[in-house]
């Protein structure tokens, strides 16, 4: 798991926003976006919620290449989508107090990802 909060709000005030959508996309078929407390043991939590509900047993994938339990990583993108759309107010995205925006990917085959950030004003 990766914060983005900081990046998002490093882009927004580089382009000079104003009140808009943020777009955030992540072009990988293992990877996914998700806004969430972390600091606190929410963002632990929710790796073992996926590791639950995603457990990396190679016997339960047909998606059989790459690291033990790599058919796991293609099925997170039903859990946590590859985009996220982030109301912004005066150049500041209107999270909550204790959200963050994070990149979840749990193939280790593959470290090295991008980061798509759009801005839509309005």
């Amino acid at each position: 798991m990766a914060d983005l909060t900081a990046a998002c709000t490093a882009f927004l005030g580089d382009i000079g926003a104003g009140d808009g959508l943020l777009s955030i996309f992540v072009p990988h078929a293992t990877a996914g976006l998700v806004i969430v407390e972390i600091g606190a043991g929410s963002d632990d939590d929710l790796l073992d919620a996926l590791d639950r509900l995603l457990p990396r047993e190679e016997r339960l994938y047909r998606h059989r290449h790459g690291s033990p339990g790599h058919g796991a990583d293609h099925v997170l993108p039903l859990l946590a989508p590859p985009t996220l759309t982030v109301p912004v107010i005066d150049g500041g995205m209107a999270l909550g107090t204790w959200q963050s925006i994070c990149l979840l990917d749990p193939n280790a085959d593959n470290v090295d990802r991008t980061v798509r950030l759009s801005f839509l004003p309005g």
